[in-house]
């Protein structure tokens, strides 16, 4: 497999390549890791006619926390990520799912901007960054603009960004202290795209919970946020009985396809069975950092 003719170009700055993208819109396709484009070039899926590598952009390579929350550049690398000891302190969901991933030799080439924007439904960057209410920073040649999560994803691999546009830096609010986390997958064997996977993201404060965020992926076109599932937790003390209820609530929000790997009963019925796991745990870690 080869893929259609293109013109290449390997910018060294986040303004050359906003340059070419304004210059050349629609036409052009950005290359980061590559992980995603690659076999969707080869296999003639996409055939954009200028190829934009910024492989050498190398000031968005960075990551960095301080007290308002985690920013990571577009370049940065997921192993980079994954070989931080620190991260599972500073944000303990996001050390979690990384290692799902693919496998290392993808995480070694694919980039946080490139999982963030490609929007893969069974991905597991976009319900993390639903889950944490991440935003992303998005730029083109005159201006930027700042985009929650929840707004970025709007269907199959589609975004808010514009032709002219680059997402430039994910960021993450700092983590609550009584915060307690689960990120659960099940796919048919590890590097595999999820069958169903869920992220969960609990705060309780005086047995109370103050918030509660359930991301879904491989649960619809985009990953779902089960908002209503959501306001059941929001408010209430946290019981079995709730949590099972909650679960039960958040199956019933997804909207799966049937494929060869899972129908969608089968995926309805996974989401309830995950979510009821996955909210288990983030209850009893937020017990364990003293939210009980």
């Amino acid at each position: 497999m080869k893929p259609a003719s293109f013109d290449y170009f390997d910018p060294e700055s986040v303004e050359e390549v906003l340059d070419l993208l304004h210059q050349h819109g629609d036409e052009a396709k950005i290359l980061a890791g590559g992980q995603s484009l690659g076999p969707l070039l080869n296999m003639r899926l996409s055939t954009p006619q200028i190829i934009v590598d910024i492989n050498r952009v190398t000031d968005l390579e960075y990551y960095n926390s301080d007290d308002t929350g985690l920013k990571v550049g577009a370049m940065t690398r997921q192993s980079t990520l994954e070989d931080d000891n620190n991260l599972k302190n500073i944000q303990p969901l996001l050390a979690a799912s990384i290692p799902y991933i693919g496998h290392r030799s993808i995480r070694n080439r694919g980039t946080v901007g490139g999982s963030v924007a490609h929007a893969d439904p069974a991905a597991e960057w976009p319900a993390i960054m639903l889950t944490l209410d991440g935003t992303v920073l998005i730029r083109n040649s005159t201006s930027s603009r700042t985009v929650d999560a929840s707004d970025f994803y709007l269907s199959a691999l589609t975004t808010d960004l514009k032709s002219d546009e680059m997402l430039v830096e994910i960021q993450i609010p700092s983590w609550a202290k009584t915060s307690g986390w689960s990120f659960v997958e099940f796919s048919r064997r590890h590097g595999d795209f999820a069958v169903l996977g869920v992220a969960t993201h609990l705060t309780i404060e005086n047995r109370q919970c103050t918030k509660s965020r359930i991301a879904i992926i491989g649960g619809g076109p985009i990953p779902i946020r089960t908002r209503k599932a959501e306001s059941m937790l929001t408010g209430e003390t946290i019981s079995d009985e709730l949590l099972k209820e909650a679960a039960e609530q958040a199956s019933k929000e997804i909207d799966p396809d049937s494929d060869m790997h899972a129908s969608a009963e089968y995926r309805h019925h996974l989401a309830s069975v995950l979510v009821s796991t996955a909210l288990r745990k983030a209850a009893d870690r937020a017990d364990e950092q003293g939210g009980k």
